[in-house]
């Protein structure tokens, strides 16, 4: 029985690893077809950084048709390499999907600027900018679903968050002061889901519903009826200055991008790592994902489960608050309507695409940060190709990579369940 069982499991390891290869293959294929045989005979300019960086990079013209037909052959020599490891019941390592993932935009924006330029630095700098929020939100909900809540107030706490950014930053005429102020709204929003899922065992979905809903009524109103008429005084924090990092930010294409950006940013370079070593290599995260999974079994050694997810519900509520203060004095400047625009919930699409997993989910995030800035620049460059189209592709790219790279996911055993102490 052990051994036929054990046959059972590899052979549905097999197929399942063989996932991975068939999709790269295919989208290989349609690469090299769409883009290359069928591409565009206009020369496009790569622009690897700016004539005035410290260490510039000539820019790289070439025929877009020719370079979807190089890079369809590259992504064809990956595929075969994820199938030669799937062969061997090995499965596809991160990086050769980064890797992958790499080129393929590389074919994807030389195709949209035929006849134009591709600003590699501008692209990724703001691709990275617009991931800070998204990303930030991913941590606060990784921060609580490790510990068995589900956290769809998000959206909600990103809302605060900008708001009272904004508002806090503009009357004390103190960005920091709004910074501080974003993190602790939010952090007692949490602290509502938190009272509400752990001490009252409301079902925690309809909880997250509920505060989104509240919250987006509060600012929508107090935005009509308070800072569109006193916006000058109200909502007008301005945002953080640029600093660039010393060195680093004469890197080139990835020191512009990376390194001369605004607070909120660095920040959330400290808190992605941080997060991954607190959850995998301390004893406070071993607690927090012992919760998370075996509510019973913690408390049974002497964890403190209702506090414990309390207190993580609620720090992870201060992490999507500075999320939120990145939409304001992170970014634009001053607070619009509904100005987090869903990406509460893209946060949390996120949190289960990167598995529950910071640096996965940051990856991802920065994903969607490409596409919202991708939307922006392919209407500049290729006016022609609708705007809905570009929208919808990093939506697609999204679901290739969950069905073909991510596969099946699992999350923690105890998310969304209540814990009744016996």
């Amino acid at each position: 029985m052990s051994t036929a069982s054990n046959d059972s499991f590899a052979r549905v390891d097999a197929r399942v690893s063989y996932k991975t290869p068939i999709v790269m293959a295919a989208f290989a294929l349609v690469v090299g077809i769409a883009f290359g045989l069928f591409g565009k005979p206009e020369a496009v300019t790569f622009q690897w950084s700016n004539p005035e960086d410290f260490i510039h990079i000539p820019d790289f013209v070439v025929a877009s048709n020719l370079v979807g037909m190089v890079v369809g052959v590259i992504l064809l020599i990956i595929a075969a390499l994820a199938f030669v490891r799937a062969r061997a019941a090995r499965t596809t390592p991160l990086w050769l999907n980064l890797i992958f993932g790499l080129f393929a935009v590389v074919a994807l924006l030389g195709w949209l600027a035929a006849g134009n330029n591709v600003p590699f630095a501008f692209i990724l700098g703001n691709a990275v900018v617009l991931a800070v929020p998204i990303a930030l939100g991913a941590m606060g909900g990784i921060m609580s679903e490790r510990v068995g809540v589900v956290n769809i107030a998000i959206e909600g706490q990103l809302l605060t968050g900008a708001f009272l950014a904004a508002v806090v930053g503009s009357l004390t005429d103190n960005l920091y002061f709004g910074l501080i102020a974003a993190m602790v709204g939010a952090a007692l929003l949490s602290m509502v889901l938190a009272s509400f899922a752990i001490v009252y065992l409301v079902d925690q979905i309809i909880v997250g519903v509920v505060l989104n809903v509240l919250i987006l009524g509060i600012t929508n109103f107090l935005y009509s009826q308070w800072l569109s008429a006193d916006g000058q005084n109200s909502n007008f924090p301005g945002t953080f200055d640029i600093i660039p990092i010393p060195g680093l930010s004469s890197i080139p294409i990835l020191g512009p991008a990376l390194f001369e950006s605004r607070i909120t940013t660095y920040l959330t370079y400290l808190i992605i790592p941080a997060l991954w070593f607190i959850l995998f290599k301390t004893k406070l995260g071993l607690r927090a994902r012992a919760v998370g999974e075996h509510p019973l079994a913690a408390d049974t050694v002497g964890i403190n489960v209702a506090r414990t997810r309390f207190w993580w519900v609620t720090l992870g509520g201060v992490v999507a608050g500075l999320g939120g203060a990145a939409l304001t004095i992170g970014s634009v400047g001053a607070f619009g309507r509904g100005m987090s625009g869903g990406q509460g919930f893209i946060a949390l699409a996120v949190v289960i695409l990167g598995r529950w997993h910071p640096f996965a989910a940051a990856a991802a995030a920065l994903l969607f940060g490409f596409s919202i800035i991708l939307r922006v620049w392919a209407n500049q460059v290729s006016p022609g190709i609708p705007t809905d189209f570009i929208t919808m592709v990093p939506y697609v790219v999204t679901l290739i990579a969950v069905v073909g790279f991510v596969g099946r996911v699992r999350a923690p055993a105890a998310d969304g369940q209540p814990y009744i102490k016996g």
